[in-house]
């Protein structure tokens, strides 16, 4: 069944506000409005460095209950946990282009016409017009850096070097780390049949570009680079955090590495260092790095200086992606309690791992509950640095500089929204889980409840409600038990809603259906 569009929902919307109010509850004000950033020039800006993992589940790493019971011991990431902030409720989008799209710009990744996970050949790109946090820190003076994975077009205009970044070095800028293994796949299948020279010249390459200039091939992309890239990208973040020491310049890098992303090939070093295969040697691996980024900034002397975050793009592969030439293991990562894996919109695919050191700032060894999405380091970050966010579009996140401080226990955000395509499918509203279309939870098929809650059909029917602190799992529909948690839910949509009549979105990515010629 097809899920009916956000703006064809309003009928919907409307009959539940109406139930919701017969119910005589009343809820305040939702408090996701944008909050100006606090004008503040710090008399030193801190360093950046955001290193991004790739489809690491919230269960996965050892502050979170993996690590050593998970066969992949990560003591690095346990050093990281004790020297900062260990955020329990990081929230992402259901898929990797757009969560990097939200990290990057702030807004909700429909906003940017990038709310499916970019695929060689689809129409949709980052756009001329989109700020990034490149842009964002080049603004105030900082030097910028990308390393690793972009995933959000190879377009000239799309490229992180037309958008703020100094330097880029990574792998194709509209593809992801399986795309090393598409020389292999075209030689299984004949695809495309040719000598592997010609396949290799023609297929993935590693690249580089500096600001305002274009790509530049260094390399075939394969499995064999593939296993040891994560090597190449920690060293020249360590060599760009070293050049800008010397150059005395504050310095934003940010590293999108490898690490749990689908096929996971260790390096010789990490091959068969964990008890559960390729996967965890890629844990144990990634962790390594962290460490070595660790290490960098204190022998540079920028260890109290610096603002370091550590945090994953999405949930975990799983079902999908399990064999993934993996030798027999499962090439998947672990949601911890929640249900769900990487392209739902499930607790499990959209809430992962973050943490956030900053000596002298934050905290060691503390935690927080507070709602933080992925969008929200773009406002804080705004705020940390002086710099001034754009005031002709919608920006989503919010500044959480008071939680990163400490001076917030629940922040400035209580709500969030989920979309896959045109298509906005669910809501986070505090500890309430609101579906507006059918919802297959991974592993048991489709959830039906008796009474009311059988109805499930977007349009004709309720939404499903699933409470994830009674339920962290999301068995069981409470609709019937707790109909009006969809009243504040209902009134996030309306103001979403209210948003895109101002300021429209572009066409939402849609790689099945056409145009006809002419139209």
């Amino acid at each position: 069944m097809k899920p009916a569009s956000a703006i064809d929902r309003r009928a919907l919307l409307s009959g539940l506000a109406a139930l919701s109010i017969a119910s005589g509850v009343l809820f305040p004000a939702s408090t996701q409005a944008q909050t100006p950033p606090i004008a503040m020039q710090q008399p030193t800006k801190p360093n950046v460095v955001f290193i991004l993992a790739d489809n690491v589940g919230y269960g996965d790493l050892g502050p979170y209950g993996g690590g050593e019971p998970r066969g992949a011991p990560t003591p690095r990431v346990d050093q990281l946990a004790r020297e900062g902030l260990r955020l329990t409720q990081f929230l992402v989008e259901p898929a990797c282009t757009p969560s990097r799209t939200a990290l990057m710009t702030g807004r909700y990744s429909i906003r940017e016409g990038l709310s499916l996970i970019l695929v060689p050949g689809g129409p949709n790109t980052l756009s001329a017009r989109s700020v990034t946090m490149g842009e964002l820190f080049k603004s105030v003076g900082y030097a910028t850096a990308i390393f690793g994975k972009w995933h959000l077009g190879k377009d000239p205009q799309s490229l992180p070097t037309a958008h703020g970044f100094d330097e880029y070095y990574g792998i194709p800028p509209d593809m992801t780390w399986d795309s090393s293994t598409y020389v292999d796949k075209i030689e299984l299948t004949h695809f495309a049949p040719a000598p592997r020279d010609v396949l290799l010249a023609r297929g993935p390459q590693i690249v580089e570009a500096t600001a305002g200039g274009e790509l530049h091939d260094v390399k075939p992309f394969t499995p064999e680079v593939r296993a040891t890239i994560d090597n190449e990208l920690v060293d020249k973040s360590i060599d760009f955090m070293r050049r800008q020491k010397a150059a005395g310049k504050p310095f934003f890098l940010y590293l999108p590495f490898s690490m749990g992303h689908i096929p996971n090939l260790p390096s010789s070093e990490f091959k068969g260092k964990s008890r559960t295969g390729n996967y965890g040697d890629k844990l144990m691996e990634g962790d390594y790095h962290v460490g070595q980024i660790l290490d960098a900034l204190k022998e540079l002397g920028v260890d109290d200086s610096t603002l370091l975050v550590f945090a994953s793009d999405n949930g975990p592969s799983g079902e999908a992606f399990r064999e993934y030439g993996n030798e027999g293991t499962p090439d998947m990562g672990s949601p911890g309690p929640f249900r769900g894996e990487l392209g739902e919109a499930t607790e499990g695919s959209i809430r992962t791992f973050c943490f956030i050191r900053w000596p002298g700032h934050i905290k060691p060894d503390t935690t927080s509950y507070a709602m933080f999405s992925i969008m929200d380091f773009f406002p804080t970050f705004a705020n940390i640095i002086g710099a001034k966010l754009p005031s002709d579009r919608p920006i989503d996140g919010v500044d959480q500089a008071d939680v990163l401080r400490g001076q917030s226990e629940t922040g400035k955000r209580d709500s969030l929204l989920s979309f896959i395509g045109g298509d906005l499918v669910a809501a986070r509203w505090k500890q309430w889980r609101v579906y507006f279309t059918d919802v297959y939870p991974t592993g048991i098929g489709p959830q039906r409840q008796p009474g009311p809650g059988s109805a499930s059909a977007p349009m004709a029917g309720y939404p499903k409600i699933f409470n994830i602190e009674m339920d962290p799992h999301e068995d069981l529909n409470v609709f019937g038990l707790f109909p009006f948690a969809s009243e504040p839910a209902i009134k996030i949509v309306e103001e979403y809603l209210a948003s895109v009549k101002q300021y429209p979105n572009p066409p939402a990515p849609n790689v099945t259906q056409f145009q006809s010629a002419g139209r």
